[in-house]
């Protein structure tokens, strides 16, 4: 399971508290069994003297010392079970932070075609089902087969010392049958079904939320009704493998009470056996059988814990492979020459290319003069975008060398929170005064639409700018970008969906505003780029 790898080292950096939750996890069982079998002598104890006193055999009995025995192992239970619950709850938490930490440092770090690869709804998928798989690990799997083991091998050792070697033999066939049954041949026998069952699951949930988000499509295409027909379908798949794994997961449950309770039926006989040589008395004799009843409550986890355990390594190896940046074979750029104190853009032999994809441009070269205005224009398809993410950081050239000075960025899709319109912009510059962010509004032409808003700066804009126009939400990401203090603005499709006269108007006022400033623009034609002082076209 080398999938697991990774993940397994991260739940281990923190041992002592893998350590002191397993220690009260086995103090729990261990009281369990403890009450079980102290019970069990006493309630034999007390019937067999009673027994005795009716034949009229004097009798006797010490109800004190098995009393109090009863008492604490009831109350250590009950205390180690709590203190349990609290510690090991407390140990996910953590260990869940760990996971998300690690996970999204990977996000942040990995180029961004290498993010792209997947849609929204699946991101979301490895970020709450794929993580939750994991953070549980420990709770669900790890510390109850250890335990299992641990306390199976102490039965069988006390088997032994107390009563013979050949019921400690017959008691560790038994049990190991049962313990393999409940572990590895539950993951053999559900491995793949859980496994398929997971990736079905994943797109039935991208399916759902892509229903809803084209609702509105479906409907007018009269496509509505085929495509929940297909959803219910896929759903309906899912739930008959579902049913096979529990069922599956089922069988061996109740092999393994079986095999169990033939452990204590086993332990019962031979005891008998000795009671009748008077190896034993009859309070001893049943010790061991209700201790073997009380190992139930540990071997019951790890069907179900197991038959998880496909989906477990399922996900871990989507989030192995969809959130670590892979090397996509492409040989290293050029090391970067250091950048001239007047020049702000070097570009040297430039080879942009996306993964199984002809070459976007080959062997390109620019220089861009600090506070030089610079527009490139070409039509669709002619790498505009991929040249900006290149210089902006996003993507890796294939080959060349490409350095630049601090730079912002306006993509060319506008992306806006569902948050405030304060939050929104102070994302450019998180020390911006109101004035500076109602300034940034004028200068783009939306401070109007706000200042008659009864929340003003505080405005809801909605999941992903949703209260806004194409046109309002385009002008508010710019208004974000042009906030930042950064030496360059790449600026890509800045105008898309602005009217011709509000275009216009910003033109007019950023002169102003960027002065000093490298800019560099991205469009398809000029009139959709800010004045420039020289252009590039890109064919």
């Amino acid at each position: 399971m080398p999938e697991l790898k990774p993940w397994l080292a991260l739940i281990f950096q923190r041992p002592g508290r893998l350590i002191t939750g397993g220690l009260l996890m086995l103090l729990t069982l261990l009281a369990g069994m403890g009450l079980l079998a102290l019970s069990g002598w006493f309630i034999t104890a007390t019937a067999l003297t009673g027994l005795l006193l009716a034949a009229g055999v004097q009798a006797s009995l010490n109800l004190y010392i098995p009393g109090g025995g009863i008492r604490l192992f009831a109350v250590t239970r009950t205390v180690a079970r709590y203190l349990e619950r609290v510690y090991n709850h407390d140990t996910v938490l953590r260990l869940l932070t760990d996971i998300r930490v690690t996970l999204f440092r990977q996000l942040s770090l990995a180029r961004r075609g290498s993010r792209s690869a997947l849609r929204g709804s699946q991101w979301l998928s490895r970020l709450t089902s794929d993580v939750d798989a994991l953070d549980t690990l420990y709770l669900r799997l790890i510390a109850p087969t250890a335990l299992a083991a641990l306390v199976t091998m102490l039965l069988v050792i006390t088997a032994a010392l107390f009563y013979s070697w050949q019921l400690a033999l017959i008691l560790l066939a038994l049990l190991t049958v049962a313990f393999v049954g409940a572990t590895v041949a539950v993951f053999f026998r559900t491995r793949a079904l859980t496994s398929r069952q997971t990736d079905e699951t994943e797109e039935i949930r991208t399916g759902v939320i892509e229903h809803l988000d084209g609702f509105a499509e479906l409907t007018a295409a009269g496509r509505t009704g085929k495509h929940a027909a297909w959803l219910l379908r896929n759903a309906s798949w899912v739930t008959r493998q579902q049913a096979e794994t529990e069922t599956r997961v089922g069988w061996h449950s109740a092999l393994t009470q079986v095999l169990i309770n033939l452990a204590v039926v086993c332990a019962l006989w031979v005891g008998l056996q000795l009671y009748s040589i008077d190896a034993i008395s009859g309070p001893v004799m049943v010790l061991l059988p209700i201790a073997l009843l009380g190992l139930g409550e540990v071997y019951a986890m790890l069907p179900d814990a197991f038959g998880r355990l496909g989906g477990t390594i399922a996900s871990a190896a989507r989030l192995n492979r969809d959130c670590h940046d892979t090397p996509d074979g492409h040989p290293a750029p050029e090391p970067s020459p250091a950048l001239k104190e007047n020049v702000a853009v070097e570009i040297r032999n430039l080879t942009l290319r996306h993964p199984n994809h002809p070459p976007l441009m080959t062997h390109f070269n620019l220089s861009v003069e600090c506070g030089q205005w610079l527009g490139i224009i070409g039509v669709s398809g002619s790498g505009k975008s991929s040249l900006a993410d290149a210089l902006a950081g996003l993507i890796t050239p294939t080959a060349g060398s490409l350095i630049t000075r601090e730079c912002c960025y306006l993509t060319q899709q506008t992306v806006l929170f569902e948050d405030t319109l304060r939050s929104n912009l102070l994302l450019g510059n998180p020390d911006a005064t109101d004035q500076q962010l109602w300034s940034v509004l004028e200068l783009v032409g939306m401070a109007e639409r706000f200042v008659h808003e009864p929340e003003q700066l505080n405005t809801w804009l909605g999941a992903s700018g949703s209260r806004l126009s194409g046109g309002e939400a385009r002008r508010i990401a710019l208004a974000r970008v042009l906030l930042t203090s950064r030496p360059i603005v790449i600026l890509d499709e800045p105008f898309t969906g602005v009217d011709a006269t509000t275009r216009d108007r910003i033109n007019a006022r950023l002169q102003a505003w960027l002065r000093g400033k490298t800019v560099i623009s991205l469009g398809h034609a000029p009139e959709a780029i800010p004045g420039s002082g020289a252009v590039v076209h890109l064919s």
